[in-house]
C-alpha cells in the first residue's frame, strides 16, 4: 500500500507541475495579446499590427520559458 500511495503522489506532483507551465504559458500570451490590443486602439491603427506582433512575441517568450522550466525541472531528477 505504500508503494501505491508514493506512485500516486508522485504523479499528482507531475501533474501540478506541468499545469502550472501550461498555465503560464497561457497568462503571458493572454497578456501579450491584450497589451498589443490596448496599443492598437491608442495609436487608433487601421490594422491590429500591434496585437499580431505583440501575440507572437508572447508566444515565443511562453515557449522559452516554458522549455526552460521544464528542462530545470527534469534535470532535478
Amino acid at each position: 500500500m505504500p508503494k501505491n500511495k508514493t506512485n500516486r503522489k508522485k504523479r499528482l506532483n507531475s501533474f501540478i507541475k506541468y499545469s502550472s507551465i501550461a498555465t503560464q504559458m497561457a497568462v503571458i500570451i493572454i497578456a501579450g495579446a491584450f497589451f498589443g490590443r490596448y496599443l492598437d486602439n491608442y495609436f487608433n491603427s487601421e490594422k491590429p499590427v500591434y496585437t499580431i506582433i505583440f501575440s507572437l512575441i508572447s508566444i515565443i517568450l511562453s515557449l522559452y520559458y516554458s522549455l526552460k522550466e521544464i528542462i530545470k525541472k527534469n534535470d532535478k531528477k
